[in-house]
């Protein structure tokens, strides 16, 4: 491979971002004159990004560092029809108010990442409503459908993995390429956008709107993807016993954020340390180094570094102070995840299965029977050995609470009001 010119793609390729890339001497010559612009498309079909988003945002965000600029491309029209790529079935119609409900609240996490403003490197954020919402549909299938050819379009791994199983495609899915290609083209006319990255589902779609683009006369364009992400055990990234990773803290708390780092597989440490931090290179190959016990000071560091990035230093290091309190003293820390219980109920007596279910620790009492025979529960840090055990107003702590854990490493408050 020849020498990179560009900060950017030395950058994602030292760290670890890049999977393809549809030209990289020429996409290393543009973004090596400065000033590149570059798009990732979100679509809305949830009220909060997750973790699994997070590596294509610090893409943009290394963009933006080496002296470009990011365009944050929101699907509120893309949407309402829907992505087939990665589905094994038609994703559920979404309302438009739901649609404008999920985008307000994803539009929360990007500031964290990105400065916006209407400087020349500032960030951008675009809705593709704008454009597609005002398509009139002749107009369309004439002056873009005419591009594309349907016996290349069911190659795409988005309907041919679907057409290979005999799933249904349905034809408002067959439609989104077209939209995403399109959305490329308008980019590049109105904002002289040259680059869309994603993920590596992604590929066939975008190097679909690079053809419309050469055809409709736009300058080259250029399409760079970002590898799908699964941990070493081979566990989707961002998928957790207990759900998604949100961005967003109504959804998930920077201390159970915290913990979602901090129980990085030891294979992944390095790797994570790269993509969803920005510690220098030479400081993560030290951390990398660590074996042994010592590489929960590791976990630990990109715990912190990837909270502080989201969530803020403040919110890091307290998240990071209430682990250490919890586990190494075995204190009730301030901090925890809390679970409201009405005090009249708890004065009455709630059985302990029922407790640890309302907490979200375990999804059922037959859950919670079987980590009691494995020894997994404990009440204020002592064993659950009797399962019909209820817990009164006795078992609240000096602090107001009782602490429901989960193993050693997850824990609630349930605090009576």
């Amino acid at each position: 491979m020849t020498q990179l010119k560009s900060d950017f793609l030395k950058i994602l390729t030292q760290r670890g971002f890049i999977h393809q890339c549809s030209d990289t001497a020429g996409l290393d010559e543009l973004a090596g004159k400065g000033g590149l612009i570059a798009y990732v498309g979100y679509d809305c079909t949830a009220p909060s990004l997750h973790v699994g988003s997070l590596i294509s945002i610090m893409m943009l965000h290394w963009l933006q560092q080496t002296g470009g600029k990011p365009i944050v491309l929101m699907g509120g029209g893309t949407t309402q029809v829907g992505d087939p790529s990665g589905k094994d079935e038609t994703r559920k119609i979404i309302t438009l108010e739901d649609i404008e409900r999920n985008k307000t609240g994803m539009q929360q996490a990007f500031a964290k990442f990105l400065t916006f403003g209407s400087g020349p490197t500032d960030a951008a954020m675009v809705d593709n409503a704008e454009w597609l919402a005002r398509l009139n549909y002749i107009a369309f299938l004439r002056d873009v459908g005419r591009h594309f050819s349907v016996n290349r379009m069911l190659t795409m791994d988005s309907a041919k993995l679907r057409l290979e199983r005999e799933q249904e495609l349905s034809f408002i899915e067959f439609n989104y390429m077209l939209l995403q290609a399109y959305d490329f083209v308008e980019l590049a006319r109105r904002y002289e956008c040259r680059l869309q990255m994603g993920g590596s589902d992604q590929w066939g779609n975008i190097v679909t709107g690079i053809d419309l683009g050469r055809r409709m006369g736009t300058p080259q364009l250029y399409a760079l993807t970002c590898p799908l992400l699964t941990t070493a055990s081979g566990a989707k990234m961002g998928k957790t016993a207990a759900g998604a990773v949100w961005l967003n803290e109504e959804q998930l708390s920077a201390y159970e954020y915290w913990q979602f780092w901090r129980n990085t597989e030891d294979a992944d440490v390095e790797r994570f340390l790269k993509l969803y931090t920005t510690l220098p290179l030479a400081e993560v190959a030290k951390l990398a180094a660590l074996k042994g016990a010592e590489i929960n000071e590791a976990k630990k560091t990109l715990a912190t570094e990837a909270t502080a990035l989201l969530h803020g230093r403040e919110k890091a290091e307290a998240a990071a102070e209430t682990a250490r309190k919890t586990f190494e003293q075995g204190a009730a820390a301030e901090g925890l995840p809390t679970v409201e219980l009405a005090k009249a109920e708890l004065e009455g007596g709630i059985g302990v299965l029922t407790a640890f279910v309302q907490a979200g620790l375990v999804k059922s009492n037959g859950e919670a029977r079987r980590q009691i025979q494995g020894g997994g529960l404990r009440v204020n840090d002592r064993p659950v050995v009797d399962e019909k055990t209820q817990l009164t107003v006795a078992d609240v702590a000096a602090d107001g609470a009782i602490k429901l854990s989960l193993g050693k490493k997850k824990h609630v408050l349930l605090k009576p009001v």
